[in-house]
């Protein structure tokens, strides 16, 4: 009977001892590569694209890529007898997200210059 009133305490024990070596250990380690190289956060941000031209290439990506997908539907539906209601959603989204795939390479471009 007395045992099962000694696991307990020794689970929880052993828990937060596991988490407090952790978090510990983390933040020394932490420490010390400021203590290193404290340049880290001298630099601040370097080039960076305004947050309006992303937003703005982003967003006209994704509409071009919804319209272009409606219209490629709109061919597959008439000349095809495959059923409307799959292809539709399916090639809507689909060029929706090459679009913002496009969008995303672009906008690393722009980070880069």
């Amino acid at each position: 009977m007395g045992s099962e009133l000694i696991i307990i305490p020794i689970i929880f024990g052993a828990i937060f001892g596991v988490f407090y070596l952790y978090f510990s250990t983390r933040n020394k380690e932490r420490l010390a590569l400021i203590e290193k190289d404290a340049s880290i956060f001298m630099k601040g941000k370097q080039h960076a694209a305004p947050i309006w031209k992303v937003l703005t290439l982003n967003l006209s990506l994704l509409l071009m890529g919804i319209g272009l997908g409606t219209f490629i539907a709109s061919i597959i539906d008439n000349y095809s007898t495959l059923d409307e209601d799959a292809i539709y959603p399916a090639t809507i989204f689909f060029m929706a997200g090459v679009g913002l795939f496009i969008g995303f390479n672009m906008t690393k471009n722009l980070d880069k210059e």
